[in-house]
C-alpha cells in the first residue's frame, strides 16, 4: 500500500530539492532532511510496550519501542543521501547496503553489491532509496531482504512514478511503500515527470 506523507515543511523541501538550481551540497541536505522526515513517517507505527523509570521528579511507567529498531539499509547511491537523515533518527542501528545499476536501454536493474546486518532477520528493515521510477531496483532490494530473512520490511522514498508503484505492489504486496509525492508518470527513458532529475548525480556532483 502506499503512504503519501502529509506534512507542509515535507512538502516546502521537496520543492526546494526539485528545483533546478538547487546545487549540490543544498540538494545533498534537503536529501537528509526528508530522509529523517520519511523515516519518522515510515516507522510511525513501531510496536510500543512501557518500562518504569525515575525522572527527576518521580518514578513513572514510560513507553518504549516493544523491538529493536529496524535496520537501515540504502539502495546505492542515491539512498545514502536519505541514510544520512535515517541516522539522525536512529542513530544506532545497523546499515546494510544494496548495490544496484540500471541499464538505460533496457530500464532493468542489476545487482552489483549486497551487505547486509546480521540481525536483519530479527529487526527487519527501513529500505531508503529517493526515487521510485519502474520500481525494478526497489522491487529487487526488496527482495534480497527477504531471501536474507527479514519479515518486516517498509521502503520510503521521496518521489514515486504511479508505474513503479504499481509493479511495486503487485511484486511485494506485504511491504508499506512512503513517499513524499506520487508524481505524474514516467517519460520513455524511465525518468519520474515532474521529478527532480538524476537524485545520485545531483547529489554527489556527478554526471550522467
Amino acid at each position: 500500500m502506499l503512504h503519501v506523507a502529509d506534512h507542509p515543511l515535507l512538502r516546502h523541501k521537496l520543492t526546494a530539492l526539485r528545483r533546478r538550481e538547487t546545487d549540490s551540497a543544498h540538494f545533498r541536505r534537503l536529501l537528509s532532511e526528508l530522509g529523517a522526515i520519511l523515516t519518522l513517517a515510515a516507522l510511525h507505527d513501531l510496536a510500543e510496550t512501557t518500562t518504569t523509570i525515575e525522572t527527576p521528579m518521580q518514578p513513572m511507567d514510560a513507553p518504549i519501542l516493544a523491538a529493536p529498531e529496524p535496520c537501515l539499509v540504502a539502495i546505492l547511491r542515491a539512498g545514502l543521501g536519505l541514510l544520512e537523515g535515517a541516522r539522525l533518527v536512529l542513530p544506532d542501528a545497523p546499515v546494510g547496503h544494496v548495490g544496484l545499476v540500471r541499464d538505460e536501454a533496457t530500464l532493468a536493474a542489476s545487482r552489483y553489491m549486497l551487505r547486509l546486518p546480521p540481525e536483519l532477520a530479527r529487526r527487519g528493515a527501513l529500505l531508503l532509496d529517493p526515487m521510485l521510477a519502474t520500481g525494478g531496483s526497489a522491487i529487487d532490494a526488496v527482495a534480497a531482504l527477504k531471501e536474507a530473512g527479514a519479515r518486516d520490511i517498509r521502503f520510503a522514498c521521496v518521489v514515486a512514478a504511479p508505474e513503479g508503484v504499481a509493479r511495486f505492489i503487485a511484486a511485494h504486496p506485504d511491504v508499506p511503500l512512503h513517499a513524499a509525492a506520487l508524481d505524474a508518470r514516467l517519460d520513455p527513458r524511465g525518468y519520474i515527470l515532474p521529478g527532480l532529475g538524476d537524485a545520485g548525480d545531483r547529489c554527489f556532483g556527478t554526471e550522467a
